[in-house]
């Protein structure tokens, strides 16, 4: 064996993840006006997911979901305020046990126990505002100075409000000073100083979460003429659970200004235009580096955003798959297949068993997920989970009526941690059925996915698909138990 071929039997690990990016945004998955030529020379050298969806629409669950390879439900973590437990076998413990150079770049909202963040070598963290007190540096410096930092996410913390619940910013800062292009740049550097591997690298993009805001280059006219507002229920979403009713009233923006929405959607899709460029940042220093064909790059998000669907903008605990409905690619390099789309039904807890089993490396008992079809010898599965709750008493109307206000941004923070803990909300997800349940909740959704695309029509009440709802909601109990 040569030694080129001897180095292929431990590939590198980079996983791309962005925050808040609904499959939908991309033109990969159907969208006419955001292209993103870089994910899609991604996924022409990989496999791309058609049907993947999050654990959890929520950022910590489902971050800590992904690295455990564990449902909510199994690890406990539920809540934004619950992070990575201790003792759990999570990815990073096992690459860096096996010999790898373990680094976090970007966006970290998942590991905070000194234990875990003791197995990486290199921790640039970024929220979305930028570096925080407490976020760590280590075994790096930033290759931006803390006085352009400052200055690149000054707008962030004083965003401009159009509305109650509108909020964005269109910004003409040095580029590579943003939090994306300081991520992008870091990672570049991060390969030149510890390529020879091997390495596991997170890379971990906070946008395009809140808050909206894009470089200017990429809010361009022609994008804002292309923006196109999906259909909506009427405001009182007859048939819809009361939660639903909830958000709506929280976030909707049925009186807003279809202008300044068209801008909020551009810039959102600004943001993702920014990351596609960073992605093709990386793998040039990869191919300049020599490093392509032994890198598994993974590309994802951790949940999604409503984006202008179902009448609101921002996210909440529902799971429309604009929120549960994630992008995920996996280019194997020289380990694996290319240029594949795959339609069956995935989950982000097998991204972890599915590099494990390309490197080689043993999947502990803990992690819950499997390999992913194409990539690996795995079959094909037909439904997908998520979760969302922590058994908490249901956040109704009546509670609204009791908050300052009830509509916009502000109520929608002050609701966040009821709102988060409420209920045992659980989604079981076909090709062509969505099935939703709480028992908290006083209505059951099901969604027929294939002519009702939107999710418009909550037919779970509706006699006529009695046997579907059956069906489902027993596959769901059995995923439940597990």
């Amino acid at each position: 064996m040569n030694a080129a071929n001897a180095k292929l039997k431990k590939p590198n690990i980079i996983v791309i993840m962005a925050d808040q990016m609904k499959a939908t945004a991309l033109n990969l998955y159907g969208n006419t006006f955001c292209p993103t030529p870089n994910l899609e020379k991604l996924a022409r050298r990989g496999v791309l997911y058609e049907n993947a969806f999050t654990p959890h629409p929520l950022c910590v669950p489902a971050r800590v979901a992904l690295w455990a390879s564990q449902y909510p439900h199994q690890s406990g973590a539920k809540l934004n305020q619950t992070f990575m437990p201790d003792n759990t076998a999570h990815a990073f413990k096992l690459w860096k046990d096996a010999g790898y150079h373990t680094a976090l770049i970007g966006k970290n909202h998942c590991f905070n126990l000194e234990s875990d963040l003791d197995r990486f070598e290199v921790i640039c963290e970024l929220a979305h505002k930028g570096p925080e007190p407490q976020s760590l540096t280590r075994g790096m410096a930033w290759q931006s100075t803390p006085e352009d930092i400052k200055k690149a996410h000054s707008v962030r913390h004083a965003m401009p409000c159009q509305s109650e619940v509108l909020s964005y910013a269109v910004t003409a800062f040095p580029e590579e000073h943003y939090s994306t292009g300081m991520i992008t740049k870091q990672t570049v550097q991060y390969l030149k100083e510890f390529g020879d591997g091997p390495f596991a690298l997170w890379v971990s993009y906070p946008d395009p979460h809140t808050p909206y805001e894009a470089p200017a280059r990429y809010v361009t006219d022609e994008l804002i003429g292309a923006v196109t507002i999906p259909p909506w229920e009427s405001r009182e979403m007859p048939g819809a659970p009361e939660r639903n009713r909830v958000l709506r009233k929280i976030l909707g923006v049925d009186d807003e200004n279809s202008g300044e929405l068209k801008n909020l959607i551009a810039v959102y899709h600004g943001m993702i235009r920014f990351i596609d460029d960073g992605v093709g940042g990386i793998l040039d220093a990869l191919e300049t580096l020599g490093l392509r064909e032994n890198t598994i790059v993974v590309f994802c998000s951790d949940h999604g955003d409503f984006a202008g669907e179902h009448g609101m903008v921002n996210k909440g605990g529902l799971f429309y798959d604009c929120l549960t409905r994630v992008p995920l690619i996996v280019s194997a390099g020289g380990h694996g297949a290319a240029g594949i789309v795959d339609r069956s039904m995935v989950n982000l807890v097998d991204i972890v068993p599915t590099l494990l089993t390309l490197q080689g490396l043993e999947t502990p008992p803990s992690m819950r997920g499997q390999p992913l079809p194409t990539l690996t010898s795995a079959k094909p599965r037909e439904l997908v989970f998520s979760e969302y709750g922590a058994g908490k008493p249901a956040f109704t109307m009546n509670d609204l009526k009791n908050c300052a206000k009830t509509h916009g941004i502000s109520v929608l923070m002050e609701t966040l941690i009821r709102r988060e803990s409420e209920g045992n909300r659980k989604m079981v997800r076909s090709v062509d059925w969505k099935y939703v349940h709480d028992s908290e909740g006083d209505l059951d959704e099901l969604y027929d996915m294939k002519n009702d695309p939107l999710e418009l029509s909550n037919r779970a009440a509706d006699p006529a698909y009695t046997a579907v709802t059956a069906k489902l909601r027993a596959a769901l109990e059995e995923w439940t138990r597990s």
